[in-house]
């Protein structure tokens, strides 16, 4: 196929499937990172807003994207680092939050409100994310940081495995 009957559509099929260099079983499009696509000629260009800008999994994000277009056809791929509005996991869709969960990861929650409204005091209660292996919410986290810091580390209590989870941003 040359680059000059790729069409849009087919361009977006081959970002849908760009795996997530941290979670294999998603996609960038997943993520909803892959913020805009840009297409003349054999040129392409993507912009995309990192989970956060310290990702260290930013480089090899940008080197699929370009590697996966230029396999269709496109001559040359610029990919954009667009760091505002700043990502955040509402951009995470239900379909990508069920990968999540049946890959063993808990997808992002909410924070839990843990101060009575008017109170000065500011406390924190971690948020108690159901296990995506059982589904109790009996869990606690063990750590505020997972294999990465996006993800924290938690324990389920009733099946005593240990799993991760997205934390929302």
């Amino acid at each position: 196929m040359s680059a000059q009957t790729i069409s849009r559509e087919a361009a977006w099929d081959c970002l849908h499937a760009v795996p997530d260099p941290e979670i294999p079983v998603i996609s960038v499009t997943d993520l909803g990172i892959v913020r805009e696509l840009e297409i003349d000629g054999t040129h392409a260009k993507v912009t995309v807003t990192p989970t956060y800008s310290g990702c260290p999994a930013t480089e090899m994000i940008e080197t699929s994207i370009k590697q996966a277009l230029v396999d269709i056809g496109f001559k040359t791929v610029d990919v954009q680092m667009q760091l505002f509005p700043a990502w955040t996991t509402d951009w995470i869709n239900d379909s990508t939050k069920e990968k999540l969960r049946q890959y063993g990861i808990a997808p992002p929650g909410q924070e839990a409100d843990s101060h009575s409204p008017g109170e000065s005091v500011i406390s924190f209660v971690p948020y108690k994310p159901a296990c995506p292996r059982c589904g109790s919410k009996n869990t606690n986290r063990l750590s505020r940081f997972g294999a990465t810091a996006c993800k924290a580390l938690y324990r389920c209590d009733a099946c005593l495995e240990p799993f991760e989870y997205f934390k929302p941003i």
